[in-house]
């Protein structure tokens, strides 16, 4: 039996946030607290999925140490005002209010001690306190500008987005009208579409006049073929600490080999900063200058093999099932020669090798897998001060939308209570 769809009604509120994730939450309690009518608009079933399933599932909710160059943008200069404005202490401070056990890892990152759960739950309990109302289920179909009594508002066009037993049921969706003088895009990027990522933010911001830096995968593994990809795969599940770079920068992490290419910290921190096509360069014995290694013990050991110089030399820094993959893959013709008969280019050359291993990505896992979209709305066009676009009075842009991007810590999610306080305190 089919329903017939039922007339829009309209409903008026002061403030509309699109999207119930990190930033969009944050904004909300911010201008909620403020007295500001709030309504919270996502399509998903729930809200802050990506929230969940972040830090394994125990939330990397911030970093003692955030400063701007975390960030990577067209405009380095943009997040400076914001993360100014709401250093992470800030949120730290409510995380200890709600009694959220907590710890810090590696590097200032601060993590929930039971789970992630707990920092979605502080979000909306504070919500609630704030009076402001979160709808889910609920697919934005239209977005427009009303004058009205010489000021703008937006109309938002929504239906409920249809369950499996409505669909069976051949049930239609009935519209509903919202009204907002603000209306903030918190709809995040294009990472991990399973979790509802989608497209919407960027085609507001278009439809409005905006400019889109063109989006792309970040802090992802990178994937390779050919015979590299085939060492890499037999390498799976073998962890090290590295140091990885590129023409503009390096990370001293781990890398972690997978069935699908190269991970861990050290990869997905390189991957904000690199593009198709490009060499990346690994370290694999950080510690050790290995061409002064091996042209010393040939003077003083000429009758040793050079993994015997690797092993014994190296405090086991190599994993013997990566010592033998490399023997094979780098120095297989000489592998049971004496270093006193091996020429010393050569040993220098595969000096260079190991503490700078040149690899050339296929590509990366895409944004199935990725934790971040890089790109976004271009912040030029954007204050930074408020989050208020400067093309459309009313419209703001938080979070990942934006053409802002964290390194792997907890810089990402800083970013979302940053700009969402700063957008909540004047919305």
């Amino acid at each position: 039996m089919s329903h017939t769809q039922s007339a829009p009604h309209h409903t008026h509120y002061d403030v509309i946030v699109i999207g119930a994730g990190a930033s969009g939450l944050y904004c909300a309690l911010t201008a909620g607290r403020r007295g500001r009518r709030v309504l919270v608009l996502d399509h998903a079933n729930k809200a802050g999925k990506k929230i969940l399933m972040s830090g394994g599932g125990r939330c990397n909710f911030t970093n003692y140490f955030v400063e701007p160059e975390h960030f990577i943008g067209d405009n380095p200069h943009f997040c400076k005002s914001a993360l100014s404005r709401y250093p992470s202490w800030e949120f730290i401070g409510m995380v200890e209010a709600h009694k959220i056990p907590y710890h810090e890892r590696e590097h200032g990152q601060l993590f929930c001690d039971d789970s992630a759960q707990d920092i979605l739950t502080m979000l909306l309990d504070e919500c609630t306190a704030a009076g402001v109302q979160v709808r889910l289920n609920t697919n934005i179909d239209r977005v427009q500008t009303l004058s009205q009594d010489n000021q703008i508002r937006f109309q938002l066009t929504t239906s409920k987005k249809l369950g499996k037993k409505d669909i069976a049921s051949e049930s239609k969706s009935s519209q509903t009208h919202y009204r907002c003088e603000s209306l903030v895009v918190a709809t995040g990027g294009l990472s991990i579409p399973t979790m509802g990522a989608s497209s919407l933010g960027y085609e507001v911001a278009q439809q409005f006049g905006h400019t889109l830096i063109a989006t792309d995968a970040s802090l992802v593994p990178f994937t390779f073929t050919d015979k590299t990809g085939e060492l890499i795969r037999a390498l799976a599940g073998i962890s090290l600490p590295v140091i990885a770079s590129n023409e503009r920068i390096s990370f001293k992490l781990p890398v972690l080999f997978t069935h699908r290419g190269l991970s861990g910290p050290a990869m997905l921190q390189l991957s904000n900063y690199w593009r198709t096509g490009e060499v990346i360069r690994i370290n694999l014995l950080p510690e050790t200058d290995v061409t002064t290694l091996l042209l010393a013990r040939k003077k003083s050991h000429p009758k040793q093999l050079i993994r015997t110089v690797l092993t014994e030399n190296t405090d086991g820094a190599l994993p013997k099932k990566l010592l033998a993959a490399l023997q094979t893959h780098l120095w297989d013709d000489i592998k049971e020669t004496e270093l006193a008969n091996i020429k010393d280019e050569r040993l220098i050359e595969l000096g260079d090798t190991l503490n700078g291993w040149q690899l050339k990505p296929s590509g990366t896992e895409g944004y199935r897998t990725a934790e971040v979209t890089r790109g976004g709305v271009k912040t030029d066009e954007v204050s930074s001060k408020t989050m208020q676009s400067h093309l459309q009075e009313g419209l703001y842009f938080i979070g990942e939308v934006l053409d802002v991007t964290g390194w792997l810590g907890g810089y990402n999610f800083q970013w979302a209570w940053a700009s969402g306080f700063v957008c909540g305190e004047v919305v």
